[in-house]
Formats: structure tokens, C-alpha cells, sequence
């Protein structure tokens, strides 16, 4: 069994001189996002997530990888995400919130940091929130139908649905130029703060996702209750938030 990294840098070199060997000097850059990258990183549990960056010539030999990645999977490492220069530069307009949340937290393992000079139209963070948000009510409600009332559901649905609404509520700081806080919990205390969110229901619904709460049955249906209550309020916000050019 391969040996688990206490931090993520440990396993750097040898990643990267795996895509190195394949891709040689098509390998544009390989970047370390997400909690793996950030302070919530927790040994063995945490997904470890790559980006890498590929000249054109380079993504049309992505057959070359399928056993390093398979290698790499089976150590913890996510499948990583492989783009060209030109992809991700013409994805901002469309997922602005995925590449904001990206650039929360990362670590440049190899080569360029292409992360850094992006930049996002606010009226592209705000449609991409409004169609986010109002698919993941309709997800909660789908959802609380399938769990039959069950306990054990209710909180498998908050817990799998949770980890979502970080990313956006770090959308939201970012329509209002507020710095982004590193933490989860921290994340989710500065959306409340800024736009009248309900902060106390999502981080009652973190405890749960944790696994670190003492809810009966009926406080966590109470909490669910809550939770799709703030949802609703957050899609009725974000449609009438006005963003100028």
C-alpha cells in the first residue's frame, strides 16, 4: 500500500515527473486545487485534484495517460482535470464558479500558474449562481421525496448536497469584492454576514456532513426543513441582484 502524503507537496515530484516522462515539453503546467491545496486538508481523506494543462498537440494524446492516472487513483489522486490553454480561456464566461473556487485554493506543482491572471464578468458569476442554485433546490426536494422520511437519508441528502454551496457562497463574496476566507465553515460565516444568509442552518448542516453533530430525528428533519428554506431565499435573492457591466 502506498504510503499516505502528510502534506500534498511530498508526492509533487514524482507526479510530475510521471506527466513529464509522457508529455515532455507539451506539459504546460500542473496545478493542485480544492481542499487538498487549502488548510481543510485532512491525510487519506481528503480527494487530492489536479489540473493540467496541455498544449493542443498534447490533449490529442491523452490515450498515453490511462495507466498513470489509474496508478494515481488507486493512491487517492483524483482523475485530474486536462485542458489546453485555449479551453481555459474560453470556459470563464461559462463556468466562472468552478475556476473562482479553483483559484481559492491551489498550489502550482509544475510550470506556469495559469490560474492567476484569470478574470470573471460579474453577470457571468451571477447567472452561473442563479442556475446553480435553483438546480440544487430542485435536487433537495427530488431528493427528500427519495428519502422516504428515512433519517439516515436526510442527512446522506445534506451531507452530499453540502459541499456545493461552499463554492457558491464564494461566488457570492466575489460579486461583492469580498475576500474569499480559506475554511469552510469561515466561508460560509462571510456569505451569511454579507447577504443576510442564514449562516447557523448551513453550519448545523456542516455538522452533520462532518459526521460531528448530536441531532435526534426530528432536529435533523428540522435542519433539512431550514436548509431548503435558505436555498429558496438565496434563488429569489440572486434573481433580483442587479449587476452592472
Amino acid at each position: 500500500m502506498a504510503k499516505i502524503p502528510k502534506k500534498p507537496e511530498e508526492i509533487f515530484p514524482e507526479i510530475t515527473g510521471d506527466y513529464r516522462n509522457i508529455f515532455g515539453e507539451d506539459l504546460i503546467s500542473i496545478i493542485l486545487y480544492g481542499s487538498g491545496a487549502g488548510e481543510d486538508y485532512i491525510p487519506g481523506k481528503s480527494d487530492l485534484n489536479f489540473l493540467i494543462i496541455l498544449t493542443e498537440r498534447g490533449i490529442e494524446g491523452l490515450d498515453r495517460v490511462l495507466e498513470t492516472v489509474g496508478r494515481w487513483c488507486k493512491r487517492n489522486v483524483a482523475i485530474p482535470l486536462f485542458m489546453t490553454r485555449d479551453y481555459l480561456a474560453g470556459s470563464q464566461d461559462a463556468y466562472p464558479i468552478e475556476f473562482l473556487n479553483m483559484r481559492r485554493s491551489y498550489l502550482v506543482a509544475a510550470g506556469e500558474d495559469v490560474l492567476a491572471p484569470l478574470t470573471f464578468d460579474p453577470r457571468h458569476i451571477r447567472l452561473q449562481l442563479e442556475r446553480e442554485l435553483r438546480g440544487k433546490l430542485l435536487h433537495l426536494r427530488s431528493g427528500y421525496l427519495a428519502t422516504e422520511g428515512k433519517t439516515r437519508k436526510i442527512r446522506e441528502l445534506i451531507g452530499a448536497s453540502l459541499t456545493a454551496f461552499v463554492s457558491l457562497f464564494g461566488a457570492l463574496l466575489c460579486l461583492k469584492n469580498l475576500e474569499i476566507p480559506k475554511r469552510k465553515r469561515d466561508v460560509i460565516a462571510a456569505a451569511g454576514a454579507a447577504f443576510g444568509v442564514d449562516a447557523a442552518v448551513f453550519l448545523r448542516c456542516e455538522e452533520i456532513r462532518g459526521k460531528t453533530d448530536r441531532f435526534s430525528p426530528a432536529e435533523v428533519l428540522a435542519v433539512f426543513r431550514d436548509y431548503l428554506k435558505e436555498v429558496n431565499r438565496l434563488c429569489e435573492m440572486i434573481n433580483r441582484m442587479e449587476i452592472g457591466k
